[in-house]
């Protein structure tokens, strides 16, 4: 019986802190101010280069993470949605919902250097896929999609899709997905040959925005407008699960280090999912943040959460911000 005690006690030990207590240990920790009103979109982390990019109206405002202030901005955008990165063409990438185009900046002078007409109406997300090296923007108003080549800042052509695109991912290997909020599907497409492959229903998730994704274990985790995370594989299109999560969710993120997914709610909160296995998912935080805040951007490095909206100062009055997660 000793014995035993023993190594169940030891067991318990290495076990990670999160499980042993059921949350995820993030907490709120900070906030970075950065002013005004209006409209709001994606954020983006530039990991190599330890910036924050968050869109704002007409600009794009860029955070320093080791020191949280802001460095600069680029400026004279129009609809600002989404911002990705090449780093390894040293560029940068914004899509503009109401001219139709995307800017295209350098990473270390934040200066423009061209503006691309993409091939469909407000393209919204933007990626950057590794694999083909070529930058896709989801046209919301298309029911499309645009490659453009992040090296030669050229249009290569346009994948038609079945409905309209919200976020997109990458495995890295030759393949994306996009969730089609119209249609509650998630449509694979190959960013090389510009043709989908297949599409597959996420019921019962509803009007999928955010999509955050394990490339290891091949699931898609979309955060869906009827409060639930559907949880596909990637490769059968099948719904593994669903969990509840909170309203208004507009990005989701996946920690491949940690095993945790995350969605960004509108309503005020940040749901955490732990990935014990490939087959076994469990909500294990609702944490509160403030209402608006319904876009999000995981440092993958740092493992911390960004979170954006209109904050709620002590005097009770609001500026646009960011709120800052990590695990203590």
């Amino acid at each position: 019986m000793k014995n035993l005690i023993f190594v169940c006690c030891t067991f318990l030990l290495f076990l990670p802190a999160f499980l042993l207590s059921q949350t995820s240990g993030y907490k709120v920790t900070g906030s970075i101010d950065i002013g005004g009103e209006g409209f709001w979109d994606y954020t983006a982390v530039d990991v190599p280069m330890h910036r924050l990019y968050v869109s704002h109206g007409t600009k794009v405002h860029v955070i320093d993470l080791e020191s949280d202030s802001i460095i600069g901005e680029i400026p004279n955008l129009s609809g600002v949605h989404g911002i990705a990165f090449a780093d390894e063409f040293g560029k940068g990438f914004i899509s503009n919902g109401r001219s139709d185009t995307v800017t295209v900046f350098d990473l270390k002078s934040l200066k423009t250097v061209a503006n691309i007409h993409v091939t469909g109406k407000n393209p919204d997300a933007i990626v950057y896929d590794p694999f083909t090296k070529r930058i896709v923007t989801m046209n919301g108003r298309s029911s499309s999609a645009t490659a453009i080549d992040a090296k030669s800042d050229t249009v290569i052509g346009t994948i038609e899709l079945d409905g309209k695109p919200e976020f997109c991912v990458s495995n890295d290997n030759g393949l994306m997905y996009v969730n089609l909020e119209n249609k509650s599907e998630i449509e694979e497409f190959n960013p090389q040959t510009l043709k989908t492959i297949k599409r597959w229903s996420i019921a019962p998730g509803e009007s999928p925005s955010g999509l955050a994704f394990d490339i290891k274990h091949n699931i898609l985790f979309a955060g869906c407008d009827n409060k639930m995370m559907a949880i596909v594989n990637a490769e059968s299109g099948k719904v593994i699960t669903t969990v509840p999560i909170g309203g208004r969710v507009d990005a989701c993120g996946f920690d491949p280090e940690t095993h945790l997914a995350f969605s960004s709610n509108g309503e005020g909160t940040l749901t955490v999912i732990n990935e014990t296995s490939p087959a076994d998912f469990k909500v294990v935080d609702n944490i509160v943040t403030q209402k608006s805040c319904r876009t999000m951007a995981l440092d993958p490095v740092t493992h911390k959460v960004y979170v954006v909206g209109m904050l709620e100062r002590e005097n009770s009055s609001k500026s646009f911000g960011v709120l800052v997660l990590e695990k203590k």
